[in-house]
């Protein structure tokens, strides 16, 4: 069975981006445009992996983190943090709620993305 992604971003052309890479790869691939849609996409697909934007409308990713870790279906599921903020304006609750990584966007191409998933997933 494919790998399942889950990528929670604003940013459409950052979304497709990282979509095309993964279903190249042979991963699943499911996309929400808020935090709001995230939430209830994570509920319906169980991903292995969810790639979360911080800053977005409707909910912000520390808050869909937060609502997540409180469900017995996404206590465990493996988070990494896609982020244009600088490491100070992370909010504290992003480390307390436990994700594998936090990755500034701008700094990491979609091959980076791919190995590290890869890597957090084996």
């Amino acid at each position: 069975m494919a790998t399942k992604v889950a990528i929670i971003e604003d940013d459409q052309t950052i979304a497709q981006m990282y979509r095309f890479k993964f279903e190249a790869e042979g991963y699943t691939v499911e996309i929400a445009e808020n935090g709001k849609l995230g939430l209830e996409l994570i509920e319906e697909m169980r991903p292995d992996i969810i790639l979360l934007d911080l800053m977005m409308p409707e909910m912000t990713g520390d808050q869909v983190l937060e609502a997540m870790r409180k469900t017995s279906w996404g206590k465990d599921i493996k988070v990494i943090i896609l982020t244009n903020m600088g490491e100070q304006e992370i909010p504290d609750s992003v480390k307390i709620l436990g994700v594998a990584a936090v990755i500034l966007k701008a700094n990491m191409t979609p091959r980076q993305v791919f190995e590290l998933v890869k890597k957090q997933l084996s």
